[in-house]
């Protein structure tokens, strides 16, 4: 039976950074990373903007930077929280450099710094605006070449297990599916970090990638951890309208720093109505108004105008952005961008401390997954890529200082599934994932809500999906699809009794 001393569930630049600075401080210890499909398939690679740091003392402060996060949030951050991520950001990102991540310069040689909605200064470091694939590429060329990570692709994490040890719950180790050998097995492990990203694919509209379905929150549930703020979904306003398909193009929130507008059908700006900063506004203010804009004018999606910026400087600053509009006969130099907001990050999550220890001893969560008491209800803009920094940070650093305490669990346990079903068979389950879909965007964005009806048709889903399987017969497709009913269920039962969230 496998083992390891650490297994990391999912390959974004939480799960990386945690590895490659405990693997360096740790050589003795063997640590596993097992990611669903490719390395590379992640949020991460996603993420145009960049990372919030302050850098200049003299423009900008830690002060300013934890103002305008709390602002942000609504007033739901934990400040303490705050406080120690933004100090932290600068060493952080030290470390990010030293790694090989690339960032901006002015011709100075200066940071070139952005500005995003939500924040008093420019901060924020990017690379053009393909950030989070630079960070991903160089991160992942690291893992490569250490010797005591082994890097699992296509192996799909479907279960914890824990074990009740002197009255506390310990995880033990966790069943997977290995795809390249259509096989489920077991690993033991004494410690487990979840880095699994968020669930934006329970939405009609989402910037995530079609691996975004609650995986850790789900297998955290089930496991009993405490999962929290889940109502807390942050749409991003700016996604490419571009009929039903999925995930949508992101349009980083640093176009409208650049300078770009929104405007109506009527090519009025209008985000001045709800709020003084107009574009630079948070994601939350802005999504809400364009939905309002939309609802009270029946069109399908409003623009986004950047035809009066300085074209060669918008191309040098947004290339990927200009290709993608380019390839399906969009140019921003004189043409209007058609924009929708969508599902784009999930601020709550399963619960964690300051280390990312979960309320199950030596389960961690970092990233995404993980509700940190960083976003309250609301993320700043380029806060994330930070926060995974951070907290893998803290949590390599307390695995280090209490992981001769967890020991291999003596227990071998069989997979709880007889067969494995090698078809796989995508189609019923994206019909039902539809239906899904549709549930929880009209549930999420509706004011007056039945959540009784919602967890009634939740069950309904589940039983069809279960009828589409043998009983001792498990598919992927399966698996993806009780996630996001299980996740979708936490979301519907944590938006009582007061419905809040970020849209």
């Amino acid at each position: 039976m496998p083992k390891t001393d650490i297994l990391i569930v999912g390959s974004g630049i939480s799960g990386l950074f945690f590895a490659i600075k405990t693997a360096r401080k740790r050589p003795d210890l063997s640590i596993c990373i097992m990611t669903k499909e490719k390395a590379n398939n992640t949020n991460t690679q996603l993420a145009q903007g960049g990372i919030a740091v302050v850098t200049n003392q003299l423009k900008d402060s830690f002060e300013q930077h934890i103002k305008d996060t709390l602002k942000s949030g609504a007033g739901l951050c934990d400040e303490e929280i705050v406080k120690m991520v933004i100090q932290q950001a600068p060493e952080r990102l030290e470390e990010l450099i030293e790694l090989g991540a690339i960032f901006d310069k002015n011709k100075e040689g200066q940071w070139d710094l952005g500005l995003e909605g939500g924040h008093s200064q420019h901060r924020i470091l990017h690379h053009k605006d393909s950030s989070g694939l630079e960070i991903e590429k160089k991160l992942l060329s690291i893992i490569t070449q250490t010797a005591n990570i082994e890097l699992l692709e296509n192996h799909q994490v479907i279960e914890l297990n824990t074990e009740t040890k002197r009255n506390e719950v310990n995880c033990t180790g966790a069943f997977f599916y290995d795809k390249n050998n259509n096989a489920i097995k077991y690993i033991r492990t004494r410690a487990i970090v979840l880095s699994t990203g968020g669930c934006g694919q329970l939405f009609e509209n989402t910037t995530n990638p079609a691996i975004a379905t609650g995986d850790g929150i789900a297998m955290a549930a089930r496991a009993g951890v405490e999962i929290k703020d889940m109502q807390y979904m942050q749409f991003h306003p700016t996604a490419l309208a571009s009929g039903n398909k999925n995930p949508l193009f992101l349009i980083s929130e640093a176009v409208r720093g650049f300078g770009a507008y929104i405007i109506n059908d009527e090519h009025k700006r209008f985000l001045f109505k709800y709020d003084l900063r107009g574009e630079l506004a948070t994601r939350d203010i802005v999504s809400r108004a364009i939905s309002i804009e939309m609802l009270e004018t029946q069109k399908k999606h409003v623009y986004l105008d950047c035809r009066h910026l300085d074209q060669d400087d918008f191309f040098k600053h947004f290339p990927s952005i200009s290709a993608h509009c380019n390839a399906i006969g969009l140019y921003p130099e004189k043409d209007l961008v058609p924009i929708v907001p969508a599902a784009h990050y999930q601020c709550g999550g399963i619960k964690v401390d300051r280390n990312g220890v979960t309320t199950i001893k030596n389960l961690y969560a970092i990233g995404e997954c993980a509700r940190t008491g960083l976003h309250g209800k609301n993320r700043l803009a380029s806060n994330s890529l930070l926060e995974a920094l951070v907290f893998a940070h803290q949590a390599s650093n307390n695995i280090d200082k209490t992981i001769a305490a967890f020991i291999f669990s003596s227990k071998i346990l069989l997979p709880k599934f007889s067969t494995v079903n090698i078809k796989n068979n995508y189609e019923p389950y994206q019909i039902l994932k539809k239906e899904l879909q549709k549930l929880i965007t009209s549930f999420y964005a509706s004011d007056e809500h039945d959540t009784h009806l919602a967890m009634l048709k939740i069950k309904m889903l589940k039983n069809e999906a279960e009828n589409l399987i043998d009983k001792n017969e498990i598919t992927i497709p399966f698996i993806d699809f009780s996630n996001m009913l299980t996740t979708a269920l936490i979301i519907i039962k944590q938006c009582q009794p007061e419905k809040e969230h970020s849209y």
